[in-house]
């Protein structure tokens, strides 16, 4: 029997998931806010004590690498906000989105977004995939929320590996 598009797109944010948890079952407290490179992306305490990430309206030149921390909040925000559109609810606004402020309390962040978005797939027919995507597209595109959610998966993706490439180059750094 051929799997439905809404299985497709549980098992590959399933299968993507299980790689993010092999990096991130691995990470040490000091990997989340490691400088890889001299022109880079990070999270920062402001003056009340709020983890704020390093951002730019319009991508600068050079690209800053992102520390671990950074792609967490990342990650962290374009879900959270994926989340809220999917669910109907006003998204928060990117500057609302707050890193932890420590490397577990990231990670423990992550694993309850997942089971906020398994909530959000587990409910999905293949009819809701065809409806108009909320998110992130502007209304009209003609894309879908199978498209949303194949989106989700992509940058979920794109995270992992990123999460997991600084890992590695910082424990082959010694």
């Amino acid at each position: 029997m051929p799997a439905s598009r809404t299985d497709l797109l549980r098992w590959q944010f399933d299968l993507t998931w299980s790689l993010l948890e092999y990096h991130l079952e691995r990470l040490e407290p000091d990997d989340h806010l490691w400088v890889p490179a001299g022109i880079h992306w990070t999270v920062r305490p402001d003056a009340d004590g709020r983890w704020v990430p390093d951002w730019a309206e319009s991508e600068p030149e050079p690209v800053p690498v992102p520390t671990i921390a950074w792609t967490t909040w990342h990650l962290g925000w374009w879900w959270t906000v994926t989340i809220d559109h999917a669910r109907g609810r006003t998204p928060k606004d990117r500057t609302e989105v707050r890193w932890p402020g420590d490397g577990a309390a990231a990670v423990a962040w992550l694993r309850d977004l997942r089971t906020e978005w398994l909530a959000v797939l587990d409910r999905l027919t293949d009819a809701d995939l065809d409806r108009p995507a909320p998110f992130p597209w502007p209304a009209g595109s003609g894309l879908t929320v199978a498209h949303m959610v194949g989106w989700a998966n992509a940058e979920l993706m794109k995270n992992v590996a990123e999460i997991g490439q600084l890992r590695l180059l910082r424990a082959a750094r010694g």
